[in-house]
């Protein structure tokens, strides 16, 4: 799990260590997570955010998606909610127990209670959110003892990829020239 960072809007989104993976092997999560990372470059396309996300049962994605907050004036629509709901529909059950959710940005507390819900066993995410984090970094929404599901979490898969999509996205909208 990522160390936990202050809620400072001076903290840039910065790669963190992670341990390896226990539920799958560190190759698979790496192929899921890059079809994530195709997720979050779709996004860049359209001018939202690069987040992205990828829902897998079985060995197969069942629901995928990048952030469309913007292009739909849609608060909840961040990448992990709009895979979530294609997976869900794709199923035809808004359980997705046995699923694992595979998202390029940590989720934020919405997404973890949406994640949550949704039973999803377990959440691989590339970069960790140092301000809105909900699963170690600010907050940890998914291993809270009080909620009726828990759900097993690895940080810090293909983070320097995740992590440099954000950076030169918010670099960009700030004008600032690449380094």
């Amino acid at each position: 799990m990522t160390a936990r960072a202050p809620h400072r809007p001076d903290v840039e989104i910065l790669p963190a260590e992670s341990p390896a993976p226990s539920g799958a092997t560190d190759a698979t999560d790496r192929r899921w997570m890059r079809l994530a990372l195709d997720q979050a470059r779709a996004a860049i396309a359209v001018g939202e955010v690069p987040v992205g996300a990828v829902v897998v049962v079985a060995g197969a994605v069942v629901g995928s998606g990048h952030n469309a907050g913007i292009t739909t004036h849609d608060p909840t629509a961040h990448a992990e909610i709009v895979a979530l709901r294609e997976a869900a529909a794709a199923l035809g059950n808004y359980r997705l127990s046995g699923a694992t959710l595979y998202c390029t940005l940590e989720p934020c507390p919405m997404c973890a209670g949406a994640i949550v819900q949704a039973r999803i066993a377990r959440v691989v995410y590339g970069a960790p959110d140092p301000r809105a984090g909900a699963a170690g970094s600010v907050m940890d929404v998914l291993a809270h003892p009080a909620l009726n599901h828990r759900a097993e979490v690895v940080g810090g898969v293909e983070r320097e990829a995740a992590a440099s999509l954000l950076v030169e996205f918010f670099r960009a909208r700030r004008g600032e020239a690449s380094a």
